[in-house]
């Protein structure tokens, strides 16, 4: 006979199972992030961003499209410590190649795609997502729908490849398969000891919706080849949308 105690342990060993499915693996032992974003990391089910998974970003305008891309590019560059290369595919030409060596990328390492319509960087992206030898694929799009995000999370559940959709039409967005929505904005960056110029690159982190986890709003900074928190407390963000 089933007692209680049996049940609540098989409901328990069945979250658990569904959280991998999903990409939130356990951290490995003597480790407490995986790519470096600390108390952001903390937001995800078992405090460990998701790897092996796909991340939608919001971009209301050119500004959080570059915002967005300079986070990518960081979070490409942890991926990459290991080996291995990145696919970039978009429908523009805004993004310059020698600027990801200010994230730690060379830019000899990212396989660069322009396209001309969302379908067609749908499909690379798919088909590349498929490539376990690749350590991310990020691709630029005007919008993307549910069944269309659930194929790439398909692709991804088979390849172990994390994923960013860089979406740039937020007028009607739904809700997609995507692990995570984000959206980044760029705030001023701080004098590097007091000497004039531009200092290290700097954002307004928002996890907008994640699965299972606690949405919320944090400042980070790109300096020394790592994230870095400027504050550490976390509030909710204000709603976008409901998807």
């Amino acid at each position: 006979m089933t007692t209680a105690s049996d049940r609540k342990e098989l409901i328990s060993r069945l979250q658990k199972n569904i959280l991998q499915w999903e990409g939130y693996k356990s951290p490995p032992a003597g480790t407490q992030e995986l790519v470096g974003l600390g108390a952001v990391e903390s937001a995800f089910p078992n405090g460990v961003f998701p790897l092996g998974s796909v991340h939608e970003l919001v971009c209301s305008n050119t500004e959080q499209s570059a915002a967005s891309a300079g986070f990518v590019t960081g979070l490409m560059s942890v991926l990459m410590q290991n080996g291995g290369v990145c696919l970039w595919a978009g429908l523009s030409q805004d993004l310059f190649p020698p600027a990801l060596k200010a994230f730690g990328v060379e830019p000899d390492r990212v396989i660069f795609i322009r396209l001309s319509k969302d379908k067609e960087v749908l499909w690379v992206m798919e088909e590349a997502l498929k490539c376990p030898g690749l350590a991310a694929v990020a691709g630029e799009l005007r919008d993307i729908d549910f069944k269309q995000s659930r194929r790439l999370q398909l692709a991804v559940e088979q390849s172990n490849v994390t994923g960013f959709v860089m979406r740039n039409q937020t007028g009607k967005m739904g809700s997609t398969a995507c692990a995570a929505r984000w959206q980044i904005k760029s705030l001023p960056s701080e004098p590097v000891d007091g000497l004039p110029g531009l200092g290290f690159p700097r954002w307004q982190v928002e996890l907008l919706r994640v699965r299972n986890g606690k949405p919320g709003s944090w400042i980070m900074e790109w300096s020394d080849g790592k994230f870095r928190h400027i504050n550490k407390r976390m509030v909710e963000p204000q709603k976008l949308m409901v998807g």
